[in-house]
């Protein structure tokens, strides 16, 4: 049993304390603010503040954990055994406030400071410190634990740390189930009549092919996707888009029983989560309305989410879940760039910074989009598999979480698509190779 001496325990150490130890590490602790229980203790322990009580094992505070509120903070950083660190401080031990550094990332603290979003009204990759300070593709919080692991071995060579393992979750978001197929008729003469404006015979062609059962639709790339998973034995999980249509929400009816019988079949296979509508990211009614309809086709309880247009708010996005029962959001990265928002590829619970509380909602990172590699990044398929693996390479180096995401269409093999398949088959190749990789 670990202990840890802090002056006052705050709902920030606490949280921080937890986080670390609990789903970092694995290990067991106790915090206190006992000074005479922690000189008793004979075990592992080290105290935690400005100035060590005596001889023990020290890590100087910054103090961001003792404060309540928001406020800009002058952050620098500083190379420590090649990770980048924030938060330096004057410390043999370690000469960063690694509890500090960790907090102020998982926190999403600066996304709560003043700053300027885009289109979408989404906090952007380039005003993110990650980006600025040059530690946007590696997993510096993940790295950060390991440097205090290091110590605390090096120090208690009797204390056990379990070995973490790698782990690969593939994601797939529903933003349309197919492309031609179940539209109804006014969108399916919308859409044709589109193609004929535009002179784009070669879609006016494939349209009505699809549309009389000559050719699959391109959306249609279900069980590509299935043979795949069952290949590799990986287990998905699917976001569907089920709310109202709208200038951003473009699926099929939720009452469209052949989106109903692909929903129902999917959930044979892999886990379901909602993926709330742009419509319905400011309005909880929606929301709930929208969990209400999944909820009625798969016939069990929705507990994963994430965001249509990845697009997220703290802490709102975040309470309106809360207040809907979900428990799991896979909304935390960028769309404009790869790596690590929150400078992490292991699960952590979500701090609301506003009301200075841990709460019940389990934040899995995201690190790898498609969409990103293609449109944002503007890469050739073959660039892409090499950018995807430099950072599945980051995430195995730390025993991490790999979650990518997809979209249906984009496994399609056909216009802009053509040539993406490879990367999503060399993408989870790669990412559950045993074999040695160059980090």
């Amino acid at each position: 049993m670990l202990l840890v001496y802090v002056p006052k325990i705050t709902p920030r150490n606490r949280y921080v304390f937890k986080t670390i130890f609990k789903n970092y590490l694995a290990v067991e602790y106790t915090l206190t603010s006992d000074a005479a229980i922690f000189a008793e203790h004979k075990r592992a322990k080290f105290s935690y503040l400005t100035r060590p009580l005596g001889e023990e094992l020290h890590f100087t505070a910054d103090g961001l954990l003792e404060q309540s509120g928001i406020s800009e903070k002058a952050l620098q950083s500083k190379l420590i055994q090649d990770t980048p660190t924030i938060f330096p401080v004057r410390n043999e031990t370690l000469e960063f406030d690694v509890f500090a550094a960790t907090f102020y990332m998982l926190s999403r603290y600066e996304e709560y400071l003043p700053h300027m979003r885009d289109q979408y009204d989404r906090f952007t990759a380039k005003d993110s410190l990650a980006a600025k300070a040059g530690f946007l593709k590696l997993a510096v919080v993940d790295r950060w634990v390991l440097l205090l692991k290091k110590v605390l071995q090096e120090k208690f060579p009797e204390s056990a740390f379990p070995k973490r393992k790698f782990k690969y979750l593939p994601t797939i978001d529903i933003d349309n189930a197919y492309a031609y197929k179940h539209k109804g008729l006014l969108r399916t003469i919308g859409s044709i009549g589109k193609s004929l404006l535009k002179l784009d015979f070669s879609r006016f062609a494939t349209q009505l092919k699809v549309i009389f059962g000559k050719k699959s639709d391109p959306f249609d790339t279900y069980d590509y996707q299935l043979a795949l998973q069952k290949k590799y034995s990986l287990k998905a999980i699917y976001f569907i888009l089920i709310g109202d249509y709208g200038l951003n929400d473009k699926n099929l009816p939720y009452q469209n029983r052949y989106f109903k019988s692909l929903i129902k079949s999917l959930s044979d296979y892999a886990d379901i989560g909602i993926h709330p509508s742009f419509g319905s990211n400011k309005d909880r009614s929606k929301l709930l309305t929208e969990i209400n309809r999944l909820k009625d086709i798969i016939k069990t309880d929705v507990k994963r989410s994430r965001q249509h247009f990845l697009k997220l708010s703290l802490p709102e996005t975040y309470r309106n879940l809360l207040e809907t029962d979900i428990e799991e959001d896979y909304t935390m990265g960028f769309a404009s760039e790869l790596g690590f928002r929150a400078g992490t590829c292991t699960p952590y619970p979500f701090y609301d910074l506003d009301g200075e509380v841990e709460c019940k909602l389990t934040v899995f990172p995201f690190q790898v989009m498609e969409a990103t590699l293609k449109y944002y990044l503007n890469l050739e398929p073959d660039v892409a598999i090499t950018e995807s693996k430099k950072i599945i390479d980051e995430i195995k180096l730390v025993e991490g979480t790999f979650v990518s995401l997809w979209h249906n269409e984009s496994l399609s093999e056909e216009e802009e698509w053509e040539g993406w398949r490879k990367v999503y088959e060399e993408v989870i190749e790669y990412a559950v190779s045993k074999e040695n990789f160059n980090a």
